[in-house]
């Protein structure tokens, strides 16, 4: 016969669960926000640059937040926790503000050509470079239909979730340096290929966050116990 569960215990996993809904509550009031502060626009096509890439950057920042969420819950380190909330929050608010994009522009949350297909068209002549990473130059040889840069894939994810302590740590600082760097990439991409004001704002507040956060998230790897 099981032993009955002790009130200890008890607690601890109603703590957990109370924390789980806190961080998702947050995260779901943060696409809200997002999606409410979306300015009024002239609206781009549904096959712009400018669309391709609020739709792409939905999904890629959907995996982040994840990530971020799956972390949380396998670490107790207090810098990878915060950061991971820090993470889910700020993407669910900037994709609940692509999202507003596309409403406010009325265009459809899905796309009628493959994910991608922006980034493979040629960037505008004489746009401005202002808000692109140092390294960047909004070239792209991507393929439409393919990998979005930096996503994780199925069998990464399962080995983070299956993680515990500072293997979990580690392989979410790698994913997220890797997701981070795509990120980066996607927004450089845009800030060459649209003279639309709110979404150049976005797209360069995406690099300077992002470019920042992947130092830091470098710094935390170095610091992990070797394998």
């Amino acid at each position: 016969m099981d032993q009955a569960e002790s009130p200890d215990s008890g607690r601890r996993v109603r703590l957990i669960v109370a924390a789980v809904v806190a961080v998702a509550l947050l995260v779901a009031a943060a696409f809200a926000a997002g999606s409410l502060s979306a300015p009024v626009a002239t609206a781009p096509s549904t096959t712009s640059a400018e669309a391709g890439f609020a739709r792409d950057m939905q999904t890629h920042h959907a995996q982040a937040v994840e990530m971020s969420l799956i972390v949380r819950d396998l670490t107790d380190d207090p810098d990878v926790r915060l950061l991971a909330y820090d993470i889910a929050t700020s993407q669910s608010q900037q994709a609940g503000q692509m999202n507003g994009w596309l409403t406010v522009w009325n265009l459809p949350q899905t796309s009628p050509e493959p994910a991608m297909t922006w980034m493979s068209r040629p960037a505008l002549t004489g746009v401005s470079h202002e808000g692109m990473s140092e390294m960047g130059t909004g070239e792209s040889d991507h393929e439409p239909g393919g990998d979005m840069p930096g996503m994780a894939t199925a069998e990464q994810l399962a080995e983070l979730e299956a993680a515990t302590g500072d293997e979990a740590e580690r392989i979410f600082l790698q994913l997220m340096i890797a997701h981070h760097e795509g990120g980066v990439e996607m927004a450089d991409a845009v800030l060459v290929r649209s003279n639309e004001r709110v979404v150049r704002s976005l797209a360069a507040s995406i690099v300077k966050a992002q470019s920042s956060e992947i130092g830091y998230m470098q710094d935390l790897l170095d610091a992990l116990p070797a394998a």
